[in-house]
């Protein structure tokens, strides 16, 4: 086994991550970070005198590998639940109704449950029914998810609940995304169970009770302030604004500086065509709010006349501790595609239209954009990170997991 020093270029979670657990073992790991802070994406955006996330807010329960790290961090207690107030779907109509209860990216469970018949219309649930006569090889072959809900349920579940969602979560069409990376499990589970409501229902059935998000007391970046000190104290040196111009044989040259030692790639590459994501940030004063009457918030049809967001996040009735922090202020967030002309005006609007009140001022706000679609490995160094793992940290975190431990077995 190597002892040689190691650097990690990336300092987001996954960067972070495997630095510590290597610094864990003896290994003399040194963090290189081009941006001024480190955490990637999980980073804290001061506004309204408190800090909330600047972009990833929640992480997925799955698998328990992020609570399982956060116990080794200390801060597992300060893991909390959202609200179990549904989020709602904003429909291509303009009217708005609560996303149906059992199913897995906008899939329904059962096609003809009353909240899928009020979501799409007795029609199309009658047609996406039909899936469970369909043989189990009926879209063995789709390219997409869009692609295989439509061919076993129809262009009702597709376009009135899939791609709402899938635009939400993943920020791309139901059509750009492949079945195997939108679930990874669900091709089988159709395979074994013989159709596509009932392999959701294996899905929802296999995923552990409770919520399937959770987030921090304070905020996402709490988890990359823990993993920064912890790595400190075990001998973790990190470096920020810093550019790496080369990797070499044996190590990188970072603004001119050639540092020697094992390299991970802690970054991803943008894909052929990466999109621009950009999330903006209202602090507002609406009592009428105060009731959540749109859930923890909604996800947006394309099509739906008079805005241009494509999700709504109702922050403070999501997470009870936002709600604390603004007493008498309400917090919503909402997500576009490119950047808006005027993104703080365009927001107050949709959220008022989307939420169905007004929204009487904006006491702060504030605007951030992030590049979405990366590609996988470009060399044969470790890689880590979503452009190797997948999207969310609860695929990022076990991957970089399994990484660290193959570079401190093998050669």
């Amino acid at each position: 086994m190597s002892s040689d020093p190691v650097i990690v270029v990336g300092g987001g979670v996954a960067g972070l991550v495997v630095a510590r657990r290597l610094a864990l073992a003896g290994r003399a790991v040194t963090v290189l970070e081009r941006a001024d802070v480190l955490g990637g994406q999980v980073v804290p955006l001061p506004i309204a005198g408190i800090e909330l996330d600047a972009a990833a807010e929640s992480f997925a329960t799955r698998g328990g590998a992020v609570a399982a790290l956060a116990d080794e961090l200390g801060i597992a207690g300060d893991i909390v639940l959202p609200n179990p107030s549904p989020a709602w779907l904003h429909r291509a109509d303009g009217s708005a109704v609560p996303l149906p209860a059992v199913g897995v990216l906008g899939i329904p469970g059962d096609p003809l449950a009353a909240d899928v018949v009020r979501a799409i219309g007795r029609p199309a649930a009658w047609r996406a029914a039909l899936d469970r006569a369909l043989p189990a090889r009926v879209g063995r072959d789709a390219a997409s998810l869009g692609e295989l809900v439509r061919v076993r349920m129809g262009r009702g579940v597709a376009d009135g609940l899939v791609a709402p969602v899938v635009r939400g979560v993943h920020s791309r069409e139901p059509d750009a995304l492949a079945v195997d990376v939108a679930s990874p499990r669900l091709r089988a589970e159709i395979a074994a169970r013989g159709s596509l409501a009932a392999a959701v229902r294996a899905l929802r059935a296999q995923a552990p009770a409770g919520s399937q998000v959770a987030g921090f007391r304070g905020g996402m970046h709490r988890l990359v302030s823990a993993l920064v000190a912890d790595g400190r104290r075990h001998g973790v040196v990190f470096r920020t604004g810093v550019t790496v111009t080369e990797v070499t044989a044996d190590g990188v040259v970072a603004d001119g500086e050639h540092l020697r030692g094992r390299v991970v790639r802690a970054t991803s590459e943008p894909s052929a065509d990466p999109r621009q994501l950009t999330l903006v940030t209202l602090v507002v004063e609406a009592p009428a709010l105060d009731a959540a009457p749109r859930g923890t918030g909604l996800l947006i049809a394309a099509e739906a006349p008079g805005v241009e967001a494509r999700a709504l996040t109702h922050v403070s009735a999501k997470w009870q501790w936002v709600r604390e922090a603004l007493p008498g202020r309400h917090v919503v967030r909402l997500s576009y595609d490119g950047e808006p002309q005027d993104p703080v005006a365009q927001a107050a609007h949709d959220a008022a239209v989307l939420l169905g009140t007004p929204i009487d001022r904006v006491t702060d706000a504030a605007v951030g954009s992030w590049s979405r679609g990366v590609r996988g490995p470009v060399d044969d160094l470790p890689s880590v990170g979503e452009g190797a793992a997948g999207t969310g940290l609860a695929s990022v975190i076990p991957h970089a997991e399994r990484v660290a431990s193959g570079i401190l077995t093998g050669p």
